[in-house]
C-alpha cells in the first residue's frame, strides 16, 4: 500500500493543471465573494475574474517552451495546449467585459454569472491539455454544464429556458455517443491514454480496421462534431444562439468550438493517426456539408443573432478544412483560425449587444436600419468585424482562411480549397446585406438607448486590435502556431 501511495504522488504534477487550477480557485473564491455581496452589485465580481484571467494567463505563458506532465500522463501542459489556453482566456475575457452592463440592462445582474464563466474556460483547457479520453471527457463535461446553465440564464424569458432545454437535452445525447465511443475503444486498446491506443494499433495494425475500433472512432466523433457544430450534428445551434443571452453566445461560438476542436485535433492525430485515411475521407465529406448548410441557410436569415449562428456553422467548415489537409499549415492554420475567429466574432457580439434594446430586440435587420449613421464609431467597428468575417483583407478572416486553404492544396485538396473559396464568396451576401442595411436604409431608430460603457468599449477595441494585427501581422501569431502543432 505504502508503494502505491508513492507512485501516486511522484505521477502528480500540479504544474500541469496550474492554469486550470488557477481559474477554478477563482470561480470558488468569486462564488463566496457574491455571498456577501449586496443584490445587483456585480461589477466588482466582472473585474476581480478578469483578474483570474490575467494571473492564469502568466501561468500559462510560463507552460512555453516547457511541456508539463501530470497524473500518470494523463495531463500534458505542451505548446498545444498552451495556445488553445489563451484562445480561451481571450474569448472569456471579452465576453465578460461586455457582460456586466448587459445583465444590469436586462435585468439579471447575476453574480454567479462570473463563475461559470471561469469554470468553463477551465473545462476548456482541461480539454485541450488531456492526453486521456477520461480527462477530455472531465473536461467536457465541467464546459458543458456550466454552459447548459448560462444559456437558461434569463429564467424569466421562455427562450432562454427553451434554450437551456436543448442544449440540455441534445448535448446529453451526443454526450452518450462520446462515451460509448471511449468504451469500443477501450475494448479494442485496453488503455484510455491518447498516447496508448497510438502504440496499440502502432504494435497492431490490423486492428485499425476492426468493426469496433472503426465504431469507436466514428462515435467519439460525433460528440466533438456535435460542439463544434459541423452538419449535419448542427440543428441545435440557431435556437441555442438566439434563445441564450448574447454574450453567452458570443462565448458558446469562440471558447468552447475551439476546446472541441483542441480536443478532436489531438485525439485524431496522436491517437487515430493510423486511421488517417479513414477520418480525412469522412471530414472532407462533412467539411463541404458544413460550409454549404451554413452560408446557404444564414442567407434567409433576417435575426442577428440566428445569421451569425449559421455563419459559425460555416466556419466551423473551414477549419475543419485544416484537419483533412493534415499537414502543418492546416494544424497551425486550425490554431490561427480558431484565435482569429475568437477575435472577429466576439467583436461583431460585442456591437450587437450595444445596438440591442431591452428584451434582447431590435436585433434584426430591420432595427440595424441606419445603425452606422447614428452610432459611426460602433459601424465601422462592425464593419471591420464582417469583413474579417467574410475573408477580405487586411484582417485576420483572411489571414486565416488563407493559412486553411494553402494547407489544402498543399495536401493535394485543390477542390476542397475550390470549394471553400466558393462558399466565402458566398457569405458575401449575408455580410453586405448587414452593412447595406446600416449605411443604405433610412433609420427607423435613433439608437438613442446605445450607452458605450467602459467594459463593452474595452473588448470592442481589443477585438479591433486582434482583428487588424492578425490580419496585416499574421506571420507572428503563426509560427507561435506551427511550434504549437504535434
Amino acid at each position: 500500500m505504502e508503494n502505491l501511495v508513492q507512485i501516486a504522488m511522484q505521477n502528480v504534477n500540479f504544474g500541469a493543471i496550474m492554469p486550470s487550477l488557477v481559474l477554478t480557485c477563482f470561480g470558488m473564491a468569486l462564488l463566496l465573494i457574491n455571498v456577501f455581496s449586496r443584490k445587483g452589485q456585480t461589477a466588482h465580481v466582472a473585474w476581480i475574474s478578469i483578474l483570474g484571467l490575467i494571473v492564469t494567463g502568466f501561468y500559462s505563458l510560463a507552460a512555453w517552451n516547457n511541456a508539463q506532465c501530470g497524473f500518470a500522463g494523463s495531463v500534458v501542459l505542451d505548446n498545444f495546449a498552451t495556445f488553445f489556453n489563451f484562445t480561451f482566456l481571450i474569448a472569456a475575457g471579452l465576453t465578460i467585459l461586455m457582460s456586466d452592463d448587459y445583465l444590469k440592462r436586462e435585468g439579471y445582474p447575476i453574480g454567479e454569472y462570473y463563475p461559470l464563466i471561469l469554470f468553463t474556460t477551465a473545462g476548456a483547457m482541461w480539454m485541450a491539455s488531456g492526453n486521456d479520453l477520461m480527462t477530455v471527457f472531465l473536461g467536457l463535461e465541467v464546459l458543458s454544464v456550466s454552459l447548459y446553465v448560462l444559456a437558461g440564464l434569463f429564467r424569466g424569458q421562455l427562450k432562454s429556458n427553451e434554450a437551456g432545454l436543448k442544449y440540455f437535452i441534445l448535448g446529453a445525447f451526443s454526450t452518450g455517443f462520446l462515451l460509448y465511443g471511449i468504451a469500443l475503444t477501450y475494448g479494442v486498446t485496453g488503455t484510455t491514454k491518447i498516447q496508448g491506443i497510438s502504440e496499440f494499433f502502432a504494435a497492431n495494425p490490423q486492428d485499425l480496421t476492426s468493426p469496433m475500433a472503426v465504431a469507436g472512432m466514428l462515435l467519439m466523433s460525433v460528440g466533438f462534431l456535435f460542439k463544434i457544430a459541423v452538419a449535419p450534428f448542427h440543428m441545435w445551434t440557431p435556437d441555442v444562439y438566439q434563445g441564450a443571452p448574447t454574450p453567452v453566445t458570443a462565448f458558446m461560438s469562440a471558447g468552447p468550438k475551439a476546446a472541441a476542436f483542441a480536443a478532436f485535433v489531438r485525439i485524431l492525430t496522436v491517437g487515430m493517426n493510423g486511421m488517417e485515411t479513414d477520418w480525412t475521407s469522412l471530414l472532407w465529406i462533412l467539411a463541404v456539408l458544413t460550409m454549404v448548410v451554413g452560408n446557404f441557410i444564414a442567407i434567409y436569415q433576417t435575426n442577428l443573432k440566428r445569421m451569425l449562428a449559421y455563419s459559425s456553422i460555416a466556419h466551423a467548415g473551414y477549419a475543419l478544412v485544416g484537419l483533412v489537409a493534415a499537414n502543418e499549415i492546416g494544424f497551425s492554420g486550425i490554431l490561427f483560425y480558431m484565435l482569429a475567429y475568437t477575435f472577429m466574432n466576439l467583436g461583431a457580439f460585442g456591437v450587437l449587444i450595444l445596438a440591442g434594446k431591452t428584451g434582447e430586440e431590435n436585433l434584426t435587420l430591420e432595427g440595424f436600419a441606419g445603425f452606422g449613421f447614428k452610432r459611426p464609431l460602433l459601424g465601422v467597428a462592425m464593419t471591420i468585424f464582417l469583413f474579417s468575417l467574410m475573408g477580405i483583407p487586411p484582417t485576420a478572416g483572411f489571414a486565416g482562411k488563407f493559412y486553411i486553404f494553402a494547407g489544402a492544396v498543399k495536401a493535394g485538396y485543390i477542390w476542397l480549397a475550390v470549394l471553400g473559396v466558393l462558399n466565402s464568396a458566398v457569405s458575401l451576401y449575408y455580410y453586405l446585406r448587414v452593412m447595406v442595411y446600416m449605411y443604405f436604409k433610412n433609420p427607423e431608430e435613433d439608437f438613442s438607448w446605445v450607452k458605450i460603457h467602459a467594459g463593452a468599449a474595452i473588448s470592442i477595441v481589443l477585438a479591433l486590435v486582434g482583428v487588424l494585427y492578425l490580419g496585416i501581422l499574421p506571420s507572428s501569431v503563426m509560427e507561435l502556431a506551427k511550434l504549437a502543432t504535434f
